[in-house]
């Protein structure tokens, strides 16, 4: 069971609300050059259809805000600006039309340059993230203090100067590699502060290592009520965090994005190719604009058929044919190659 949200301000990202009990936000990040618009405006038109809410961009040159300034004319999500070691480029991404922008206290610290870009930011009425990784984060104290303790300590620092030019539309994140370190962090933080927490691991490794370890630290925050939205880092295409993002918040019961599917992971006693299935029920399933349902796809008869029972459509393998089950009742036999296309069938009578 998920605790109890706990309450955070409100800070709109173009139309999307983060915080104050709002939906947990699904945000990514385009893996090209800013100023290769032509590839950056595809994975974002991508990273939409996948179910992405919010996309951040690096703007780390002159050809980048040029970039930027293109592919903000030509999408509609919500865009935000990451800006490290120079300040000025903040200041151009807000006058390019930025959604919001992402400041790293390691590298943007100086207080007359951050006042600069408050003060931009005040004028064009859009938020700040506070982004801390734990690669790049400032000693606020001593260096013997452990990585949580350093992550937020620079991240109250930094609020205070921030809130010292009367400034309050902030989101937090504080990101480290490791999955404990990233935990406790955001705990402490959140024990202390209102402001809106992005949640996320960064440089995860391998992808399938990367999709566990972000899964194990989201996961456990997000049941404990702390989050407002989420980004899952993966070296991997941009969409692959999109989709893993999803399926935490579904497992959670945050979210719901459509068919949910039950498949057993097959062994011995399973006579027909599953995966192929579950593949190819999947691909097709997710055109289709459906109300969430639960739907099972089962490889033998042990399980097979208590499951499909249970799942509000669901069908349970023998050796070519399956018993097609609704809302726990057997219907029909079906062939395996006719399988998913009766069970879109009557997705759709469902939801018709």
């Amino acid at each position: 069971m998920i605790m109890k949200k706990q309450k955070s301000r409100v800070v709109m990202v173009g139309k999307i609300p983060i915080g104050g009990g709002n939906p947990v936000v699904i945000q990514s990040m385009t893996k090209v050059r800013t100023a290769d618009f032509e590839k950056a405006i595809k994975q974002i038109i991508d990273l939409e259809k996948a179910g992405c809410e919010i996309v951040r961009l690096a703007l780390k040159d002159r050809e980048d805000l040029k970039g930027f300034k293109k592919i903000k004319s030509k999408v509609h999500i919500p865009l935000v600006a990451d800006i490290h070691f120079d300040y000025k480029f903040a200041l151009m991404a807000i006058d390019c039309g930025a959604d919001k922008i992402r400041l790293n206290p390691g590298n943007i610290y100086k207080k007359e340059e951050v006042k600069e870009v408050i003060s931009a930011l005040k004028s064009a009425k859009i938020p700040l993230r506070i982004g801390l990784n734990s690669g790049s984060v400032q000693e606020p104290g001593s260096s013997r203090m452990a990585m949580p303790d350093k992550l937020v300590e620079s991240a109250l620092a930094y609020i205070k100067m921030v809130e010292g030019f009367k400034f309050h539309d902030i989101v937090v994140s504080l990101k480290a590699s490791n999955v404990i370190e990233t935990i406790l962090a955001y705990r402490k933080f959140a024990s202390v502060c209102d402001y809106p927490l992005h949640l996320g691991v960064t440089a995860t490794g391998f992808p399938y290592a990367g999709a566990i370890k972000s899964s194990i630290a989201l996961g456990v925050l997000l049941l404990e009520g702390i989050g407002d939205t989420i980004r899952v880092s993966l070296t991997d295409k941009p969409t692959r965090e999109v989709y893993t993002a999803k399926v935490i918040l579904e497992s959670l019961g945050l979210r719901s994005f459509g068919p949910e599917i039950i498949s057993c992971p097959t062994c011995g006693r399973c006579e027909v190719n599953l995966v192929k299935l579950v593949n190819d029920f999947e691909n097709k399933a997710s055109s289709l604009k459906l109300n969430p349902i639960k739907v099972a796809l089962m490889g033998c008869v042990v399980n097979g058929p208590g499951e499909a029972k249970e799942a509000e459509i669901g069908v349970a393998f023998g050796k070519e044919y399956g018993l097609l089950f609704k809302h726990g009742k057997a219907i029909k036999k079906v062939h395996f190659s006719e399988c998913v296309d009766s069970l879109l069938k009557e997705m759709e009578n469902k939801h018709g």
